[in-house]
């Protein structure tokens, strides 16, 4: 599906490519984000975080936690009793590690290195999962799909927020010019790793958006899922029950 695109060339897995791509952005990353989505995407995550709220979530999974944010957003919103984060890049880690001590927020939120598609909790652990803008580096996105459903409780809820391809003019036109030439530009002025926000956009064009991630979804055994376009479908909530 997204499989064939890489952030790099090389014979190292999709896997392996994207832990080192993260490794390498990890310093620059919350910065990147913010300036490039011009702080929207702190918007996104607040919206996605409150399809959650009906059901006040105890115990939360962050899938692709990366420096932490959606899981810090899930804190400020639901108050869980516990967050833990998994992600394939350490140096991703490092930085949410140092937010959660900074934070003094130990006692609720803690991260590990972890797998997507080869979660290490039991099943039936989790009253919700969470998921902002990982799912498109996933290498075999329906066995992450699959695992993420093997841990949700019963009655569980998964929350994803992903980018999304626009379909409308103009915004699919400017869209296109700023993700194909803006963003590039700027990752590689801030960032010590060029081909990462290439990769960006391209990842984004290969990922089954919209209504085919939703068959997706369903297709491994969620239930009532739905789909929410943001700003005029840059980016979508996708929501799901087990």
């Amino acid at each position: 599906m997204n499989k064939e695109v890489t952030p790099y060339a090389g014979t190292e897995t999709k896997k392996e490519q994207v832990a080192t791509m993260f490794n390498n952005i990890s310093g620059t990353y919350d910065f990147l984000n913010h300036f490039l989505s011009l702080g929207i995407d702190i918007i996104w995550r607040r919206k996605a975080i409150r399809e959650l709220l009906a059901i006040q979530p105890r115990i939360i999974l962050d899938v692709a936690t990366g420096t932490g944010d959606f899981a810090f957003e899930s804190i400020d919103i639901l108050h869980p009793d516990k967050v833990i984060g998994v992600d394939i890049s350490e140096g991703m880690l490092e930085v949410a590690k140092k937010k959660i001590k900074d934070r003094n927020l130990g006692h609720v939120f803690s991260v590990q290195l972890g797998d997507s598609e080869g979660l290490h909790f039991e099943d039936n652990t989790f009253d919700a999962i969470t998921v902002a803008f990982g799912v498109r580096n996933y290498e075999n996105l329906e066995k992450g799909l699959a695992d993420m459903l093997r841990v949700l409780k019963p009655e569980g809820k998964i929350v994803i927020l992903e980018f999304s391809k626009p379909r409308h003019f103009p915004v699919k036109q400017g869209y296109n010019v700023y993700f194909k030439y803006v963003t590039p530009f700027f990752g590689k002025l801030f960032s010590k790793d060029k081909r990462a926000y290439t990769y960006l956009p391209e990842s984004v064009a290969a990922f089954p958006d919209g209504e085919d991630f939703v068959g997706l979804m369903e297709k491994i055994g969620y239930k009532n899922t739905k789909h929410r376009p943001l700003t005029f479908g840059i980016s979508a909530i996708y929501t799901g029950i087990k």
